[in-house]
């Protein structure tokens, strides 16, 4: 496909993406931006979740990973349900309760101000990073196909990249992303399929064969029982993956602001039963997907693998349509993700750092939110050119959920701690706590396997997240 061809293209999705930004930002304020209003159909909400979900972290990395893991990634998706489960029976109804705009106003109420910024400062850090992981692997990927070709540096195509999500993201937010997400969850979904399609056609496998062909497949063993100390056994990604889901989704702000935008808490609740069950489905259709390219690749003799196998088949091998629609599909899954962070990191920033609510009028909050939504997009770019230089050859979203049990066990620990005891603590010392039990989380991950003859892998979310708790109890007062 010529450059000019795929640059076409990418402006004429984020043309209907400035298009939607328009038809939704008209009569826009800050409650529109952080809340939308509270106007949000739930199926909506729904659907435009599964994109900012998976994002292009999953959609390149986990194809790539059946190779050398097949089915294990699914296990940890069922665990999600778990996760899931908990968030729209526990914490939904909380937050629901309290009516919050920033989830991690909760602390301050039954802490105080320093458990407060701390749960939220661990939020931006989470998110940052975790963004940035994701916007990292897109910008590369867009580099490569792309802008190496015309010269392009990638300090200035991830300028551009988040560039793009400000202009369409900054007059209102969170009510523009829910409609974003929804379109961009439907581009990367018929990506998958197509794909699917056309390499199953040319493996000679027929429609009706599909999943016969792949459950039938050595590389689709799901479930691994053998050994308790792999990475890879069953009960290890499995309790990993409803502690994952409960942090990353049910703990972050970005997540739950789109919960939160519901008319009610059944309507929520009804967005995150269904979220979950076309997820499950989703992901199992991505894992698919990674089985037919692996084998392609296999017969046909091509030497690409983990990261790069969906990017080198579809630009090279696959035909011009399969590239159209994985062009629209990462971007689409890219962005789905990236927006509602921005809109996300500004939110949480304006509110729990700022205290825009409780010390400012109306227009000055909207003065200083736009400032500080420039200022995440800023971070943004910067960290992203750090990890070009940081990152080597292995599978990003196996960093980036590794990198999440260190960041969000802390506010596993704190939100544990507050639904399931009584007690008050001495809020000074809770920002030491969280920055203790990663340090000793790390401490114990490297050695477990020389004591104890076990590898925690992303079992280190529930031990951070322990060791959260039992600093916690160390700093409990008399004072129920």
């Amino acid at each position: 496909m010529h450059s000019t061809t795929i640059i076409l293209l990418i402006l004429s999705y984020f043309g209907i993406l400035i298009l939607i930004s328009y038809l939704t930002g008209r009569k826009s304020d800050n409650n529109t931006f952080f809340k939308a209003n509270k106007q949000a159909p739930w199926y909506v909400v729904a659907f435009g979740m599964i994109g900012a979900s998976l994002s292009g972290v999953t959609f390149i990395s986990v194809p790539g990973w059946v190779e050398s893991s097949s089915f294990s990634y699914m296990q940890m998706v069922l665990g999600y349900t778990v996760g899931y489960l908990v968030i729209g029976t526990v914490l939904l109804p909380l937050y629901y309760k309290l009516n919050l705009t920033s989830i991690y106003t909760y602390l301050d109420e039954r802490f105080g101000n320093m458990s407060y910024k701390t749960g939220a400062s661990f939020f931006l850090i989470s998110r940052i990073v975790g963004s940035s992981f994701r916007l990292f692997l897109v910008a590369n990927v867009l580099q490569v196909l792309l802008f190496d070709d015309l010269g392009i540096s990638f300090w200035q195509t991830v300028t551009l990249t988040v560039f793009l999500i400000w202009l369409y993201t900054f007059k209102s937010g969170i009510k523009t992303i829910i409609w974003t997400d929804t379109l961009q969850t439907l581009f990367m979904l018929l990506s998958i399929g197509v794909a699917i399609y056309y390499v199953s056609h040319d493996l000679g496998i027929s429609g009706g064969n599909i999943l016969c062909y792949i459950l039938e497949s050595d590389l689709s063993k799901t479930f691994f029982f053998e050994d308790f100390k792999s990475g890879d056994y069953f009960w290890n990604q499995f309790i990993s993956g409803a502690f994952i889901a409960i942090v990353m989704t049910g703990l972050d702000q970005d997540m739950m602001q789109k919960n939160l935008t519901c008319k009610t808490l059944k309507d929520a609740q009804k967005n995150m039963f269904w979220f979950t069950v076309i997820l499950t489905i989703v992901n199992f259709m991505i894992l698919s997907l990674g089985l037919l390219l692996t084998v392609y690749a296999q017969k046909n003799g091509i030497d690409a693998h983990k990261d790069e196998l969906f990017p080198i088949l579809a630009k090279e091998h696959l035909g011009i349509g399969v590239f159209v629609f994985f062009l629209l599909g990462l971007i689409a899954a890219a962005y789905s993700s990236a927006d509602s962070t921005l809109t996300a990191l500004t939110t949480s920033f304006s509110i729990d750092i700022l205290d825009i609510e409780k010390k400012h009028d109306a227009a000055k909050q909207i003065a200083i939110r736009k400032r500080v939504h420039v200022m995440i997009s800023f971070v943004l770019i910067l960290v992203i050119i750090v990890f070009k230089y940081a990152i080597k050859d292995e599978s990003v979203i196996a960093k980036l959920l590794l990198f999440a049990g260190y960041t969000y066990g802390p506010l596993l620990g704190l939100y544990a701690f507050g639904l399931f005891t009584k007690w008050q603590i001495k809020d000074k010392w809770v920002p030491i706590i969280a920055i203790l039990s990663p340090i000793l989380s790390y401490f114990f991950s490297i050695n477990s396997l020389k004591w104890i003859g076990f590898e925690f892998g992303y079992f280190i979310l529930i031990l951070n997240g322990l060791l959260t708790f039992l600093g916690l109890v160390l700093i409990r007062t008399k004072q129920h």
